[in-house]
């Protein structure tokens, strides 16, 4: 059984380490000097599977950063977990992953890792293990992008945050000096159905902790990454 309160230490320790080796984004906002914790410490289980980066999130495969988890389907919450960072403490080590995926299968608490991932925090031979985990803020470098999905156009415009410190829960753009909700779809991108129109156009992001984004971008392209001028503290 895992101590919650030794594990509670051993999350504000990964957190602190991940908020202290982030680097100032190019917009110029330095990484908060004090860890960001973003929920309580949760008791479950980790499993691996065959991960390569990409999966419900839509995110692109990470060869050169296999530290991805998928969510189990009761926290998945209709993507809204896609990019946050977790802390986990497992029975022989500690990591912090990033969600990717979603795992239909698995219970509350549960978090399926890659296997390089699983091996970090307990043998592999396992295959299932206990573990505390809890949301915190990434340790990224650079500022929030933007990923236009393929077919998108000035009639249909899907937008992806990447590379957030901070989970995002809202994205508005501007139509006529007004900021207007775009939905959020189950594969984790905010669809503008009706588009955005021809021209580049602002969109403004929200994180988990309130702190919102206001950033330029070109005119919809199908299947490209734009960056923004920023990032959450």
């Amino acid at each position: 059984m895992v101590d919650v309160r030794a594990s509670s230490l051993v999350l504000l320790a990964l957190a602190a380490a991940a908020c202290s080796s982030s680097s100032p984004s190019s917009g110029g906002s330095a990484a908060a000097s004090t860890p960001v914790l973003l929920g309580k410490p949760e008791q479950g289980v980790a499993t691996y599977y065959a991960a390569d980066g990409s999966g419900n999130c839509g995110f692109d495969p990470s060869p050169g950063d296999l530290d991805v988890a998928a969510m189990n389907a009761a926290e998945y919450d209709g993507s809204a977990v896609c990019g946050e960072c977790v802390a986990i403490t497992g029975p022989k080590g500690n990591l912090a992953v990033r969600i990717v995926d979603q795992c239909p299968e698995c219970e509350t608490g549960h978090l399926d890792l890659s296997q390089q991932a699983f091996a970090q925090i307990a043998d592999v031979a396992a295959g299932r293990v206990p573990i505390t985990w809890e949301v915190v803020a990434c340790d990224v470098t650079g500022d929030v992008a933007y990923h236009f999905k393929d077919g998108s156009s000035q009639y249909w415009t899907a937008i992806q945050v990447r590379n957030a410190r901070l989970p995002v829960t809202k994205l508005e753009w501007q139509e006529n000096g007004s900021w207007v909700d775009v939905p959020r779809t189950t594969y984790n991108y905010f669809v503008a159905a009706s588009g955005t129109g021809a021209g580049a156009f602002q969109v403004r992001v929200t994180a988990a902790d309130g702190q919102t984004l206001v950033d330029s971008l070109p005119a919809p392209q199908s299947n490209v990454t734009v960056s923004g001028a920023g990032q959450f503290r």
